[in-house]
C-alpha cells in the first residue's frame, strides 16, 4: 500500500516489524525497520529503489495494484546495489525487462556481481547529471561513495525539494506513521545515532567532506527521505546538522568501561574503576558493560559518545577472552577518533592479557594511557590503588 509523501511522491516500501538482525547478525534491531522505496508520478513515472528479496513478490504485487500496469514505469533509480534496496529488481524486471535503470558506475558492478549480467538497461550517472521527468521537474543525481558502499548515491527531486538520501540519515526503526514528527522522538534519535555509529562512522572523514559539497550545490531540502526508518519532513536539516557534528571526532563527558570476566576478578576491577571515575569526576557519565552479555552495537554507541574507555579481560591461554578479542576487532573497524583508552585485567600465571589489550586499543586508533591494572588472581588493595591511578590518568 502506498503512502503519500508530498504531491505526486509516494512511499511504497515495506515495514519490517519482525526484523531482529541486519547485515547478517552484525547489527541488532530492537525497534523494527523499514525498506523505503518511493514512487514519483509526474509526466514520467519513476521508481526510486526497491525492497529486500524476501518481500519482492509483495512489493511487485503492490506496484501492480497501484499502477495497474507495470509498463507505466518509465525508469528505475537504483541509489545503491545492496540487497536490502535492490532485492526486488530481478522479480520486477522479469515483467518490464527493458526499463531504464539509472545508477553509478560502481552500482553496475555491484548489480552484475550480485545478480549476474542480465542484459538490463543500465545507464550510468554521476554527480550533477539529471533526468527530466516532466511538469518542470527533474531528478539530480549526487554520488556519495562509501556512504556506505562505493556505489552509493542520492537523488534530488526539484520542485518538491526532496532528497532521496539512501542509507545516509536513516535509522533501523519501524515508523508506521512514516514521518519524523510522528515518531517517538526518544526512539528516533536513539536509533539514528546507533545507525550512524555502527554503519556510517567508519566513513566519517568522507562524510565530513561530502556534506559541504552537497551544500555548495545550492539545493533546498524540504524533505529528506532515507532508505530506512522515518522520513525527515519537520526541520529536515536537523539530521544533517547532527551528521556534521557526529562526523567531527565527536565526544561527550562520558567514560565507558567494557569487559568480560572469567571468575569475577576482572569484573571487580571494572566496578572499582567505575566508582573511582564517579568519585574523581562526579560530572562525568559512567557506563559499564559486560561484553558477553550486552549487545555490541549498543556498547559501540556508548563508546562513540565517550571521551575515554577502559577495556578489561583476564588472560586466557596466553591471550584474552575470545568475546573481547572479537569485540576489539569490531571496535577497530568503526574507526573512532579523538578518544583515550586504558587496559586492565586479571591473570593466574602467564599474564599477557593487559599487554594484548593495550596493543589492540592502540591499533584501533585510541590514545592508550600507560597506567594499567594487571592483577594476579583476585584484586586486593594494591590493585585497587593501581585502579585509582588509572582513573586519575584517564580523566585528566
Amino acid at each position: 500500500m502506498r503512502k503519500p509523501v508530498k504531491n505526486n511522491v509516494s512511499w511504497i516500501g515495506y515495514i519490517d516489524w519482525e526484523l531482529q538482525t541486519f547485515h547478517g547478525d552484525e547489527y541488532s534491531i530492537s525497534s523494527g525497520s523499514s525498506q523505503n522505496a518511493y514512487l514519483i508520478e509526474e509526466e514520467k513515472i519513476i521508481l526510486v529503489d526497491t525492497v529486500w528479496a524476501p518481500h519482492r513478490c509483495e512489493f511487485v504485487r503492490n506496484l501492480k495494484a497501484e499502477l495497474g500496469d507495470l509498463h507505466r514505469i518509465d525508469a528505475i533509480v537504483v541509489n545503491h546495489g545492496e540487497v536490502d534496496h535492490s532485492g526486488s529488481l530481478c522479480e520486477l524486471l522479469r515483467e518490464i525487462p527493458d526499463t531504464p535503470i539509472y545508477c553509478t558506475a560502481n552500482a553496475v558492478k555491484s548489480l552484475e556481481g550480485q545478480y549476474g549480467k542480465q542484459g538490463w538497461n543500465l545507464n550510468v550517472v554521476k554527480t550533477g547529471d539529471s533526468l527530466e521527468i516532466g511538469n518542470g521537474k527533474k531528478l539530480i543525481f549526487i554520488e556519495m561513495p562509501m556512504l556506505h558502499w562505493p556505489d552509493s548515491m542520492a537523488t534530488y527531486l526539484t520542485g518538491d525539494n526532496i532528497l532521496f538520501s539512501m542509507d545516509a540519515f536513516g535509522q533501523h526503526y519501524a515508523v508506521e506513521e512514516l514521518f519524523n514528527d510522528r515518531a517517538d522522538q526518544n526512539l528516533l534519535w536513539k536509533e539514528a545515532l546507533k545507525y550512524y555509529v555502527n554503519i556510517l562512522n567508519p566513513f566519517a572523514v568522507m562524510l565530513a567532506r561530502k556534506l559541504p559539497e552537497i551544500e555548495s550545490m545550492g539545493l533546498q531540502f524540504d524533505i529528506i527521505a532515507p532508505s530506512h526508518g522515518a522520513i525527515w519532513r519537520d526541520d529536515p536539516m536537523q539530521i544533517v546538522k547532527k551528521y556534521a557534528e557526529w562526523s567531527g571526532a565527536y565526544q561527550e563527558d562520558q567514560i565507558t568501561i567494557a569487559y568480560d570476566t572469567m571468575w569475577q576478578g576482572t569484573e571487580k576491577l571494572a566496578h572499582r574503576i567505575a566508582a573511582g571515575i564517579h568519585e574523581k569526576s562526579p560530572g562525568t557519565v559512567v557506563k559499564v558493560f559486560n561484553i558477553s552479555k550486552t549487545d555490541k552495537n549498543d556498547i559501540m554507541t556508548e563508546v562513540f559518545k565517550s571521551k575515554a574507555i577502559a577495556v578489561g579481560s583476564p588472560t586466557e591461554c596466553n591471550g584474552i577472552l575470545s568475546s573481547v578479542e572479537g569485540w576489539l576487532a569490531f571496535l577497530k573497524s568503526l574507526k573512532f577518533r579523538n578518544k583515550k583508552a586504558a587496559a586492565f585485567g586479571c591473570y593466574g600465571w602467564s599474564g599477557e592479557g593487559v599487554k594484548i589489550l593495550t596493543e589492540r586499543l592502540a591499533g584501533a586508533g585510541f590514545e592508550v594511557i600507560p597506567e594499567t591494572v594487571k592483577c594476579q588472581w583476585n584484586p586486593g588493595e594494591e590493585d585497587f590503588m593501581a585502579a585509582t591511578r588509572l582513573v586519575e590518568s584517564l580523566i585528566k
